[in-house]
């Protein structure tokens, strides 16, 4: 193996079980009934560096029952073995081909009943009201996030359709709750960002608790507005005599919210207590302890090289005398690959600047750590390894060692992973 990723499987499983019971905490709230919700990992993409099959497993072993993912592809990956229910965090929609065929698949097989579909437009409702069924279902709003989702009068409108209220009497559509995705950073609060005045109103007026956050207030708009649409929803189905369905719909029909801090989840807990929260969480559960982690390549050849000597595909002559290391560990690993930078400061900006410098001038710096400080690349890395300088003076390690590597773990694909076994 020539790439690893070593993780301290004690440590960071303490930090799975405090970071569970954080959140527990803070939904339960003073709430003490079954509807009170709970946490959701999220597993998608990589599996945050450790994988997605490996992720499902600890979501078992923290004693959770939901799983959240990326697409419909990893939902198919994971049914085989995960047992608990799987929502799907990508929305559902008709027109993608291959998505939906996926969907056909997985909705034909016995793994139906386990799998919540993201639904966030008009079509894609219809679609499934008109369908066979049966379908579990999760509305998305479209909050401050701007990415997916429908608004507060396309709810309501979708809700009071005739078609929409027989979908879910007859049990073609099961109706699991509505999906909050909201930024990072706190959204402005602006008629383009909240769901109507009226329940916008309402959550920042006496219903909004002191000092609440933007991301509380617009999930309480939320919040209120979706107890309102239940509320006219279950008047609509009880005029047409199917009290059981009502009791469906308001057992189950929750608030699932993403990027809320505890403290936040809990001021929202309080403000509506008598609705389920949901807590999506991902980066802050199996990262939050980056500490646990770390990725490292193997030695795999050591060469010394004199001043002025070629050497990779690029023939990149050395500046100074020293050593090129052959270190396991590229491109298909996940090294050197970052996604723009997210700047916001002026030193952020001249540091960005800097390296671009830098790059432009044909120098970068690897992430590989020899003797305590992070090495420059001889070339690009390659897809499996990479060729790193070291000047003369420095102790050079012997093929086989292994070099701590800072790699970003949305994007890691290990060879390995040590410790979690």
């Amino acid at each position: 193996m020539t790439f690893t990723l070593h993780v301290d499987g004690a440590r960071w499983r303490r930090h799975t079980e405090t970071t569970r019971n954080f959140v527990r905490e803070a939904i339960s709230a003073g709430v003490h009934h079954h509807s009170a919700g709970d946490l959701v990992p999220v597993a998608k993409g990589n599996g945050y560096g450790l994988g997605n099959a490996r992720l499902a497993r600890e979501v078992t072993r923290l004693g959770l029952t939901r799983l959240a993912v990326g697409t419909v592809f990893e939902a198919t990956d994971l049914a085989e073995t995960y047992e608990g229910d799987i929502l799907v965090l990508t929305p559902f929609e008709p027109a993608d081909s291959l998505a939906a065929a996926a969907w056909m698949v997985l909705a034909q097989g016995p793994h139906n009943s386990s799998v919540l579909r993201t639904v966030a437009s008009r079509p894609a409702w219809d679609a499934l009201a008109a369908g066979p069924g049966p379908a579990r279902v999760v509305l998305e709003a479209l909050t401050s996030m701007g990415r997916f989702g429908l608004g507060s009068d396309d709810l309501s409108d979708l809700l009071a359709d005739p078609a929409s209220v027989d979908a879910l009497t007859s049990g073609r559509i099961r109706l699991e709750g509505l999906a909050l995705h909201l930024p990072l950073t706190q959204p402005a609060l602006d008629h383009n960002t909240t769901p109507g005045s009226r329940w916008h109103d309402a959550a920042v007026g006496p219903a909004a608790p002191p000092g609440a956050s933007a991301r509380v207030i617009e999930s309480l708009a939320w919040g209120l507005g979706w107890l309102r649409i239940l509320g006219d929803l279950s008047d609509r189905v009880r005029a047409g005599g199917s009290d059981e369905a009502i009791t469906e719909i308001t057992s189950s029909a929750g608030l699932w919210v993403s990027h809320l801090e505890d403290v936040e989840l809990a001021t929202l807990r309080r403000a509506l207590p008598d609705i389920a929260l949901y807590a999506r969480i991902g980066t802050r559960l199996w990262l939050g302890d980056r500490g646990a982690l770390q990725a490292r390549g193997t030695v795999l050849a050591v060469h010394s090289i004199a001043r002025g000597q070629a050497s990779g595909y690029r023939q990149r002559r050395a500046s100074k005398a020293g050593a090129v290391l052959v270190v396991g560990g590229g491109t298909s690993h996940g090294v050197a690959l970052r996604a723009p930078s997210a700047v916001t400061s002026v030193r952020q900006r001249a540091s960005v600047a800097g390296s671009g410098l830098l790059e432009a001038g044909g120098r970068a710096l690897s992430p590989f750590r020899i003797g305590g400080e992070q090495r420059w690349f001889a070339e690009p890395p390659h897809m499996q390894v990479s060729m790193i300088r070291l000047p003369e003076g420095v102790a050079l390690p012997a093929v086989g060692d292994q070099l701590d590597v800072d790699v970003r773990m949305t994007t890691l694909h290990a060879d390995h992973v040590i410790g979690l076994d």
